[in-house]
């Protein structure tokens, strides 16, 4: 289904349902509340749910080539830091009420869920890391057969060949879904806190396999599962009821709501890039009235879609540049089991037209990859910052001088 779909069932967005927040408004002049509302306090989080849903459908409004690219997972990533910041402005202005049931209970709740977010932030840097690999691979085959490594006058060689047969072959083996490729992986723990300096990979730089390159980054245990990781991200995650609202002087929804936007994000990274036992079969179950419900559900049926597509339901990640990676690299490796030698003209540019196509997705690998390791690492400080704000806010909170 195209995006012009969405737009054209769910805009405007605001229109969409009915807000929780009215519901206290029309409570709150019934009893008086002992925690005290305000307008202001109010419209702050009537405006965080705007935002929400603004960014979200900007989001969804993509074309499919370009969902699941780069550059919109970093979207993705960078709408994820500005819900985040502004989430972390209304608790503090709000500080006195969180610190009080039943809103400390929820924050609690939430900052559980943002831990279990930080494997995941480790599991999907490793993911990138496994891709650098295999951008080092296409590097192989473009030296081996591009323009850069062949004399104006000589053409492509038997050597050329078998270069770069190898280094397809690796790359094959090293794009199979994990569960298929039957490689156990051994693992060293290193994560966005830890730096390694130990030289362990200039040490072992002789083992040339894709396995072995698979084998240096992964920072989760052998048993760590991403599907369970976000299976409890979501446990228990559950729109705010009435007295919630009410009592919380309505904070319980831009909780939830941040709740369910660090659901899908986590989500959806592990959709994109390769990481340990993928699964996606994640629930979600966000009421109608919720103005961001309608692009964070449509995004999720979308991405659901692509993963039940014939040439994506064994891939190791949906990312749009891998299945362009394997795409390229299956019709380069084809082709170079079919030529003859001495190669004939039309053969040879054959083969060159099919090396620009592996190019093009070097090319984007080169400008994207890099910036996306440093948002995932940004994801990463931010939930550990403002956890550790929250908690010290609850310490200062309970043991006052």
């Amino acid at each position: 289904m195209p995006a012009t779909d969405y737009q054209g069932t769910s805009s405007p967005l605001t229109n969409i349902g009915r807000s929780l927040l009215p519901v206290r408004r029309d409570q709150v002049h019934a009893m008086e509340s002992p925690i005290g509302g305000s307008a202001s306090n109010e419209a702050e989080i009537e405006s965080f749910q705007r935002q929400v849903a603004d960014r979200f459908h900007d989001l969804a409004s993509v074309p499919s080539d370009e969902l699941l690219s780069l550059p919109w997972v970093r979207k993705l990533l960078d709408v994820f830091l500005c819900c985040q910041e502004e989430f972390r402005v209304i608790l503090f202005n709000n500080i006195a009420l969180v610190k009080k049931p039943p809103m400390d209970r929820l924050i609690a709740d939430f900052y559980e869920r943002t831990v279990k977010a930080l494997d995941v932030c480790n599991a999907i840097r490793d993911g990138i890391e496994q891709i650098r690999q295999w951008q080092k691979l296409l590097e192989i085959v473009i030296c081996a057969l591009g323009d850069s490594n062949v004399g104006y006058q000589r053409s492509l060689g038997e050597g050329q060949f078998r270069r770069a047969r190898k280094a397809l072959i690796d790359l094959a083996i090293g794009m199979l879904d994990e569960k298929d490729s039957g490689q156990a992986l051994a693992h060293r723990n290193r994560s966005f806190g830890r730096h390694n300096t130990s030289g362990s990979h200039s040490k072992d730089h002789h083992h040339r396999s894709l396995g072995h390159f698979r084998s240096l980054s992964w920072s989760v245990s052998r048993s760590w599962s991403a599907a369970r990781q976000l299976q409890a991200i979501g446990n228990n995650l559950a729109a705010p009821r009435g007295n919630e609202v009410l009592a919380t002087n309505g904070l319980a929804v831009p909780v939830y709501t941040m709740g369910s936007v660090l659901l899908f994000v986590m989500w959806a990274l592990v959709a994109a890039i390769p990481c340990q036992d993928r699964g996606l079969q994640v629930h979600f179950n966000v009421p109608r009235q919720f103005p961001w419900s309608a692009p964070i559900l449509w995004l999720h049926e979308r991405i659901l879609e692509e993963s039940k597509k014939r040439d994506r339901k064994n891939a190791c990640g949906l990312l749009r540049e891998i299945y362009q990676m394997e795409k390229c690299s299956r019709l380069l490796g084809e082709l170079a089991d079919s030529v003859q030698f001495p190669l004939s003209e039309d053969k040879e540019r054959e083969v060159k037209q099919r090396v620009k196509e592996l190019e093009q997705v070097l090319d984007a690998l080169k400008e994207d990859l890099e910036p996306l390791e440093k948002l995932v690492r940004e994801v990463f400080h931010r939930i550990v910052r403002s956890r550790t704000e929250g908690l010290d806010s609850f310490a200062r909170g309970h043991n006052p001088e």
